[in-house]
């Protein structure tokens, strides 16, 4: 079962009332999106983006069992990097607030079987998009991870797992990946993982450190093959567009990456004086929810307000005279 992280804080900070419209960018498993759409029933609306077409089916079951009517919860299987577009064909252009959970499911890294945990042996797949739930072309990247490690060149591979990874040992990996691919192609999680092991020093893979020596590694290739960074960016742009005024945008993010986009995104908007900061610093999961879903320990939530046309416009000429 996915356990939404940082659900109390969601919902505190967002403040869904009855007849308001949500967006749940990413709802994954629902948990979320069904907590808000519990408050803003029986009028309201949730429009739900789920890039996997699996996991919609899921939803989508879960919908029907519960009595959920199609008018309160749209399911759209697509990623955000098409918000604009998903929310106006669907009405949702003057919504409430927006929220951007970047975390994997639970279903994803136990069941998918796709490559996105190095504790499984499973293909180099680790795309997100798989497969589209109505059979149309899919949005999937067409490169999986297994294509990247056997195809890209050393400076590449070298650029994906220093820039994307922060991996320290990023030549050293990568030189014995060259090596290793020339004898045979790596095609599963277990192989990449060997090579991995054989590339960095003893103590970066001991026991006692909190990171798997491998973390980075599949971090960034799975960063690489879905395009999230960038796309993170385009969603986040088109999530102020559609966003009401005065409504509340939330982003969880899990590594350093994705913290740092959003708040150099939130810190420019509120420069233009189109964005206000709610959450000065990120806010992290309170001990017992780490205790039980230490996936927790890494979420960092936070938050900002778009601001009135009015409020911008009385900034601006305040700065200007001053």
């Amino acid at each position: 079962m996915h356990k939404p992280v940082l659900l109390k804080e969601i919902v505190e900070c967002l403040n869904p009332k009855p007849g308001q419209k949500f967006i749940d960018a990413t709802i994954n498993g629902g948990g979320h999106a069904m907590a808000i759409l519990e408050m803003i029933l029986p009028d309201g609306k949730l429009l739900g983006i789920e890039w996997d077409g699996e996991l919609l089916k899921q939803l989508i079951i879960k919908k029907q069992d519960l009595g959920i009517k199609d008018e309160n919860l749209i399911l759209i299987n697509d990623s955000y990097v098409n918000l604009k577009k998903i929310a106006e064909e669907n009405d949702f252009t003057d919504a409430n607030g927006i929220l951007f959970d970047l975390g994997m499911s639970s279903w994803q890294i136990e069941e998918a079987g796709r490559g996105f945990t190095f504790m499984k042996d499973e293909p180099l797949d680790m795309r997100f998009a798989y497969p589209n739930i109505n059979h149309q072309p899919s949005t999937a990247s067409p490169t999986t991870a297994e294509e990247i490690v056997n195809r890209y060149s050393y400076d590449e591979l070298v650029k994906i797992l220093k820039e994307y990874g922060e991996e320290r040992f990023a030549r050293l990996i990568v030189a014995n990946i060259i090596n290793a691919r020339k004898r045979k192609p790596i095609k599963t999680t277990f192989e990449l993982v060997e090579i991995i092991k054989k590339s960095v020093p003893f103590w970066y893979r001991s026991d006692r450190r909190r990171l798997h020596f491998a973390t980075k590694t599949f971090q960034a290739l799975r960063i690489a093959v879905n395009d999230e960074l960038e796309n993170l960016k385009s969603g986040l742009e088109q999530g102020m567009e559609i966003l009401k005024v005065g409504g509340r945008i939330a982003v969880i993010s899990f590594h350093s990456l994705e913290d740092r986009a959003v708040k150099n995104f939130f810190r420019a908007k509120a420069k233009e004086k189109i964005l206000k900061i709610i959450t000065k610093k990120p806010i992290n999961a309170e001990l017992a929810e780490i205790i039980k879903n230490p996936r927790a320990r890494s979420a960092k939530l936070r938050i900002a307000e778009k601001e009135s046309r009015t409020r911008q416009v009385m900034l601006s000429e305040h700065y200007r005279i001053k």
